[in-house]
């Protein structure tokens, strides 16, 4: 009801000794949709913060406000100066207007998604906040008030239907009047209801910000899960803005994070897949020597300025679809791909550092989104976006180097720390209570993590692999054995304070290893 007639009269009512006498001393926009006022006397300062987008319009009165440096604009500066003289509801409107010196008159239209606020001299439009609402420069502010007949006689010829004789109430005060039986009562009784209801629209004991059927709601009614009173309808309408972009900006923000961390996702699985069938092709099905001879064998068979051609592959022993340049004969496409297989192996390094590259990018990513599945309120979606800023910003942002090598063995994926402060990042933020975690006992070294798989118990055989991956990555490296520590993630935890890549582990099992890289031929 925050946008309901009856409480916006209540506002008004409780704005106008708070305005009467000042002056408009600003008026400026620093976000979309967002229009800050200012009104100034001897002793005081009011502000109006007005909100005006597409799913959400309020008023909020804030006592003071710090206007941003940079991407603030002024507006209606016609107004600054003058005085407020009167503060005046529109009857059965939800809308009202501030009346200033010098025949200004500055109209809150507050009509949902379609909210305005207008600023006109001797009843003509001078400027409109939001400009896509252009017909608004045609209303007329003094003349806005809605006269409705709401007596017994047309009550009892509209059978009690509240939407043609109380279209101000919205919907709250049928569904208030329904939790009465109002649908099964007498007429009579009906409109006894009615009037009851009214008397507490008008002259309210107190405003309540009330959770109904799922939602945040400003009531000037008791009823749904109450959570808050108040007896000032400005102090209510402050708490219930607050509150509202609080609760909803946690849902959209947590939704957009999920929403970008998803997308990317899929682009850099996309990707990676795209890179290792390319890999897979020029390593053994279809080498560009294979391809080139195929289209040497069969230059008579291709038709001149041919685009794509089926031919076959003694290769493989089969028929496959070939790609040519229309401007470019057979023999001279064969040329280009013999020219192109010399240097092959330079384009499947580069493939290989691809695929390890994006494998590495899935990972975090992945983190990212079970740490957000992890966030329960606004609080914790602040600390989240800060820290995870690198991964939602622009594409420069992202490229924040990956703080772990990636390995993988037979399906499970074996992260590398590759540094002390990137062992921190490893750990904290990439490893969960189930990930086995590895370190060289009683030296430095890199921090060694085997992803867990719900369901799955490591192999030895990978234990083994990621044991000799953390001696090799140690002071150790050099050593005939080494021994290694491992134990769930869940017996690791950094000290407050400790050093880069310090951690305490409760729990351990230690296993002997030969330091070495068992996978030096993808090792960066």
């Amino acid at each position: 009801m925050h946008l309901n007639y009856y409480f916006i009269r209540q506002l008004t009512n409780a704005l106008r000794p708070t305005l009467l006498g000042l002056q408009a001393i600003t008026a400026f926009s620093q976000n979309k949709d967002e229009l800050i006022l200012g009104f100034a006397g001897q002793d005081k300062e009011v502000y109006v913060r007005a909100q005006l987008s597409s799913h959400f319009t309020s008023l909020s009165f804030p006592s003071d406000f710090r206007r941003a440096r940079a991407n603030s604009v002024k507006l209606m500066q016609e107004m600054q100066g003058q005085t407020v003289q009167e503060v005046v509801q529109h009857l059965n409107e939800r809308s009202f207007y501030l009346s200033l010196s010098n025949n200004y008159i500055l109209l809150f239209k507050l009509f949902g998604n379609r909210s305005n606020i207008v600023l006109y001299k001797q009843k003509e439009a001078v400027e409109l906040f939001q400009h896509k609402f252009a017909a608004d420069a045609e209303l007329a502010p003094l003349q806005m008030d809605r006269q409705l007949q709401q007596n017994f006689e047309a009550f009892a010829a509209a059978n009690g239907n509240l939407r043609k004789i109380y279209p101000t109430f919205g919907d709250l005060p049928p569904l208030y009047l329904e939790k009465q039986n109002y649908s099964t009562a007498s007429l009579e009784a009906k409109w006894e209801m009615v009037q009851n209801m009214l008397e507490v629209l008008e002259s309210p004991d107190a405003y309540y910000i009330i959770r109904l059927e799922g939602k945040l709601r400003l009531s000037l009614l008791p009823m749904g899960d109450i959570l808050h009173t108040y007896s000032d309808p400005i102090e209510a309408q402050n708490s219930y803005t607050r509150l509202y972009l609080s609760e909803t900006g946690f849902e959209r923000q947590y939704e957009q994070a999920k929403q970008q961390l998803e997308r990317k996702r899929h682009v850099t699985q996309t990707v990676m897949d795209q890179s290792a069938k390319k890999l897979q092709e020029l390593r053994h099905d279809r080498s560009y020597s294979q391809t080139a001879d195929v289209l040497m064998a069969n230059l008579t068979n291709i038709p001149p300025r041919a685009t794509e051609v089926t031919l076959y592959d003694f290769y493989t022993d089969q028929s496959r679809t070939y790609k040519l340049k229309q401007t470019e004969s057979p023999q001279k496409a064969a040329e280009r791909v013999y020219r192109k297989a010399k240097n092959q192996h330079v384009e499947v390094k580069q493939l290989e550092e691809k695929v390890e590259r994006k494998l590495e990018e899935l990972i975090v990513l992945e983190d990212a989104l079970q740490s957000l599945a992890e966030v329960q309120d606004y609080k914790q979606l602040k600390l989240y976006l800060r820290d995870y800023n690198h991964l939602l910003g622009s594409k420069q942002q992202e490229q924040q180097q990956i703080p772990f090598r990636v390995f993988e063995s037979e399906g499970f994926k074996i992260l590398v720390g590759k540094s002390a402060r990137n062992n921190d990042e490893l750990t904290q933020r990439h490893t969960y209570k189930e990930d086995i975690w590895l370190h060289a006992k009683d030296v430095s070294g890199s921090h060694v993590i085997i992803k867990h798989q719900a369901g799955k118990t490591v192999p030895a055989t990978v234990l083994e692999k990621a044991a000799k991956l953390a001696a090799f990555y140690s002071k150790r490296k050099s050593d005939s054995l080494c021994p290694v520590m491992y134990t769930p993630k869940k017996w690791v935890r950094k000290p407050k304070g400790s050093a880069p890549g310090a951690v305490v582990v409760e729990r351990e099992q230690v296993m002997l290893v030969q330091p070495e890289n068992p996978f030096a031929s993808s090792a960066k």
